[in-house]
């Protein structure tokens, strides 16, 4: 049995730079997922693509619908760069969200051979 909580005022964003040609990351497809551990499960929530700026056109989790719990978000970096030869395709950020009141902002920064991440503003 999954454990339901009450959604709160806060919401999660993301944006993707592409480092490797020094632009937003526009049309990569990202995945919004929620895990299930103690069923080792998991729900998608969001499937999008990045606009020009690299951002989604809205938030991922709207504002209200945050609710604590894991998260992962997966970037579709191998089909961004298209190259036949990947070293990096589908790349996965598992986090945590422990306040539903906030807002959750988490970033990529990519290129065909490297990616980081950090909590964002």
């Amino acid at each position: 049995m999954t454990a339901r909580f009450e959604a709160g005022g806060g919401w999660l964003t993301t944006h993707v730079l592409d480092t490797a040609n020094g632009r937003p990351a526009a049309g990569m497809r990202v995945e919004l997922w929620r895990l299930e551990p103690e069923v080792h499960g998991r729900s998608l929530i969001k499937m999008a693509r990045t606009n020009r700026d690299g951002r989604t056109d809205g938030p991922l989790v709207g504002e209200g619908e945050l609710v604590p719990g894991t998260y992962e978000l997966v970037f579709h970096v191998g089909e961004y760069f298209g190259q036949e030869s990947r070293f990096l395709d589908a790349v996965p950020v598992r986090f945590g969200v422990a306040d539903p009141e906030a807002h959750y902002h988490v970033p990529l920064l990519a290129s065909p051979w490297s990616y980081t991440t950090y909590r964002g503003s």
